[in-house]
């Protein structure tokens, strides 16, 4: 089963990855909703005709897709958006790209910056999910793709809110997955690696940041993310769900899943003491399954075909 004529829901659809992503979709026939509030990076009102532009820009190529401007971060917003997308027919495809970043450290970020960013990077994912999957449940098919971040994987300085946002969102997929596995419905995570206005605001004040940004400026174009997004959507990965996948530019990956790597076990519960856990820990620093405490751009700066070098050096 194609997406020729399926109608496909795309959030923060009208630039970036959330454009390429509609773009592809479109190409394949499918019936795109690009859905977009126009705001800026920060959540502030910025553009609100991007998305009847990127719609037009779909409908000048062959595509059909039409605009919406609703915010989906309140369950009305994302009710109303719901029958926007179904005036067209039922939705069978539901992208969550949509997402706005407040960064602080975690001692300066305010109570109201927390609640916007998990509002629209998290809840508004949930509110569609919920949403959508009902219909999708009833016709036994369907396909939701969550773009995530390393960040929520990982972690970063300064982006508690988002961070824990896009984590949260890692996890609501992989359970909206065992959820609608018996129905035919496919839950999928992506953490993007792509030159867009996010990676703009990333400065190469260190080493390390430099070699993150020589591994999508220039190298990793959106359109890599949107290829694997139609994969997701198509037949052939029906059988691939719950998992959480990677591309960047040339560089395909599927992440692990959360799973103990290092267990020791006491003689019984009374002899888990302190010298118990002294070796405990011993032994997984010795094993090296206790991984160090760095950001998700330090390891994302390597390249991880050849995890022991970093791009741009001899090492």
């Amino acid at each position: 089963m194609s997406v020729d004529g399926k109608v496909a829901l795309v959030t923060g659809g009208a630039r970036g990855i959330g454009l390429a992503i509609a773009q592809e979709l479109a190409r394949a026939g499918a019936k795109v909703v690009v859905n977009d509030t126009g705001v800026s990076i920060d959540g502030r009102p910025e553009d609100p005709e991007l998305a009847t532009r990127a719609a037009e820009e779909i409908r000048s190529s062959g595509g059909r897709a039409i605009a919406s401007t609703r915010n989906a971060a309140t369950l009305a917003g994302a009710k109303a958006l719901v029958a926007e997308a179904e005036a067209w027919g039922p939705v069978e495809i539901l992208v969550n790209d949509g997402a706005i970043l407040k960064d602080r450290m975690v001692f300066n970020l305010d109570p109201d910056s927390w609640d916007a960013v998990i509002a629209n990077n998290l809840s508004a994912p949930f509110y569609l999910t919920r949403l959508l999957s009902a219909g999708m449940r009833e016709r036994l098919w369907g396909r939701i793709v969550n773009l995530i971040s390393s960040a929520g994987l990982i972690g970063n300085r300064g982006q508690a809110g988002y961070g824990s946002a896009k984590g949260g969102l890692t996890s609501l997929s992989r359970i909206a997955a065992l959820d609608l596995a018996r129905y035919g419905v496919t839950v999928n995570a992506i953490a993007p690696f792509a030159h867009t206005r996010v990676t703009e605001t990333i400065p190469s004040s260190t080493p390390w940041l430099v070699d993150y940004l020589a591994t999508v400026k220039g190298v990793a174009p959106a359109e890599t993310v949107a290829r694997l997004v139609r994969f997701l959507c198509s037949r052939r990965a029906r059988i691939y769900t719950g998992q959480t996948f990677g591309v960047r530019g040339r560089e395909l990956f599927v992440f692990s899943q959360p799973r103990p790597v290092g267990v020791v076990s006491a003689s019984d519960a009374a002899h888990v003491d302190a010298e118990f856990l002294e070796r405990a820990f011993d032994a997984w620093e010795e094993s090296g399954v206790l991984a160090p405490l760095e950001t998700d751009l330090m390891l994302m700066s390597r390249d991880l075909s050849n995890p022991g070098r970093v791009r741009g050096t001899d090492r």
